[in-house]
């Protein structure tokens, strides 16, 4: 068998392709489960972040395990296959493995060395554990890649590479101010929607910058009323609202941080623009429609239906309006204070926005507020591309060539360890009739003889053994050295039914408690 990675990630696909692409948790559950039906893949696991969409399996077949896995993304992100087609990106085998332990040391991230991805990495292996779809090898793969994450945060600077997308986030909302965030965030007031680990996440930051109150609010009231407790033990002034409340909320709040998992816009333009006092106007424009060209329509390969109708035309090319809406060219927002038209420039910043949702929580057109700022998904992404890289990136590169070196042969010294133990009890068997036999002709033995006798043999026959299956493990472990466990079974005529016997008990006797892909 063989590890196959096929996935989109920021790196390879616009915003807008992974916004739509973006999985919900019983997608993930129900593309596990079919990945482990269909016919190349005996394990799977998912890993499913705002920035990243890939699909981990074991399979017995390259080509045809590359089309399964890009039908199965395609079929549940609800993007057609040939749209999601040129996004994908595949890798197998130990490129598979260093794809992984990079993502895992946030070499791969959007601001590079942040951390929150290993916690990402940890829930994508629980999932697969919880649903039996994660076998020995993505097990092993998986919770090598958390080992080789933390080494490298512990060992190297990578930290001083990268932040959180949280921190970063601020810091970019912060930019225009000129100040450092501590500064900017200091005696303001902050509205944070969602409860989960982003969303925790960024309210614990705010915290930490000075803050003078964040305020939580979340569909389930009782994780915001628990976000808000902690964040009081930690020193914060914090309350939970209910989600019914935001409105209100908006009116009071100089900053928002927006993460939830709504398939929907949390905040529109309207709700904005009426917490500030404007308006929006929705009018026809068909002039600008026509010059985003006939792409601003719903993308190829999916249907309306699938997509909120205010995400169906993301205008994707133009990185000064990302996410203005333009529905198939009829609904264009234009914005205007009430008794002004158009937006004046220079005016102060009274409401800062910060959207980490896949797919976005605020509505793009927001940017267009008088004294709104929005940061986002995709502008974080453009701001990052330009950030300088650490001196420890390389370090963290030479961690990351050594581990994939070491899974590998560890992965190939495995594979024969069946064998080798087939081979000792086979010995063990040989012995052990041999020792009956003798026992037969001499019966005048008496116990510390035929006890010595027996541990003779057993010693002669171990001795043999040794030099001959700890080479073959050396040689095993060596890349190209697959072909020693089918050597070492034909020269000794092992029973194949007795190495997979092993194989099987081997699988059983594992820490997680049997949790393995499909035998």
């Amino acid at each position: 068998m063989s590890l196959l990675v096929v996935g989109l990630s920021h790196r390879s696909a616009p915003v807008s392709v992974l916004e739509r692409a973006s999985l919900t948790a019983e997608a993930q559950a129900k593309l596990l489960q079919d990945t482990l039906a269909s016919e190349p893949a005996v394990e799977a696991a998912v890993l499913a972040t705002c920035n990243r969409i890939e699909l981990y399996a074991d399979v017995d077949k390259f080509h045809a395990g590359v089309a399964e896995l890009s039908t199965l993304l395609a079929q549940h992100s609800g993007v057609g296959l040939e749209e999601l087609t040129p996004y994908l990106y595949v890798h197998y085998e130990d490129r598979a493995v260093h794809h992984l332990l990079s993502v895992a040391c946030g070499l791969d991230s959007m601001v590079v060395g942040e951390g929150q991805i290993l916690g990402q990495i940890k829930d994508a292996l629980a999932l697969g554990q919880e649903l039996h779809t994660a076998g020995r090898l993505l097990n092993d793969l998986f919770q090598q890649a958390l080992r080789v994450g933390k080494r490298a945060h512990s060992e190297t600077g990578i930290d001083r590479a990268g932040q959180s997308l949280v921190t970063f986030g601020l810091e970019q909302l912060a930019a225009g101010t000129g100040e450092p965030v501590g500064e900017w965030a200091a005696g303001k007031r902050a509205l944070v929607i969602g409860a989960g680990s982003m969303s925790s996440l960024a309210a614990a930051t705010l915290v930490r910058t000075g803050v003078a109150e964040v305020v939580v609010a979340n569909r389930t009231q009782a994780r915001a009323e628990r976000l808000a407790e902690i964040l009081g033990e930690a020193g914060g002034v914090a309350r939970a609202v209910p989600m019914a409340d935001v409105a209100r909320e908006l009116t009071r709040v100089d900053v928002v941080v927006s993460c939830t998992g709504a398939t929907g816009l949390v905040l529109t333009a309207e709700n904005v623009a009426g917490a500030l006092g404007l308006t929006v106007d929705h009018a026809t424009d068909a002039a600008t429609a026509a010059g985003r060209g006939a792409d601003a329509g719903a993308p190829a390969g999916c249907p309306e239906a699938a997509v909120p109708a205010a995400r169906q035309a993301a205008d994707a090319g133009s990185v000064e309006q990302h996410g203005a809406w333009a529905d198939n060219g009829t609904a264009v927002a234009q914005v205007r204070t009430r008794g002004q038209a158009g937006v004046r420039t220079g005016s102060p910043v009274r409401l800062a926005l910060l959207d980490l949702a896949m797919p976005r929580d605020i509505d793009g057109g927001v940017h267009r507020l008088d004294g709104v700022r929005l940061v986002d998904i995709e502008s974080l992404a453009e701001a990052s591309a330009d950030a300088p890289m650490a001196a420890d990136v390389d370090q963290v590169r030479t961690i990351v060539s050594d581990e994939v070196a070491a899974f590998g042969a560890a992965q190939r010294a495995a594979q024969i360890t069946p064998t080798v133990v087939a081979l000792r009890s086979m010995a063990a068997d040989v012995v052990s009739n041999e020792v009956a036999r003798l026992e037969g002709r001499l019966p005048g033995l008496d116990d510390k003889q035929r006890a010595e006798i027996t541990q003779t043999v057993r010693r002669v026959v171990d001795k043999l053994l040794h030099a001959p299956t700890v080479r073959v493990k050396q040689l095993a472990s060596e890349p190209g050295g697959a072909g020693y466990a089918d050597a070492l079974r034909e020269l000794f005529d092992l029973d194949p039914q007795t190495v997979a016997a092993v194989s099987r008990a081997d699988l059983n006797d594992t820490p997680d408690g049997g949790n393995r892909g499909r035998a």
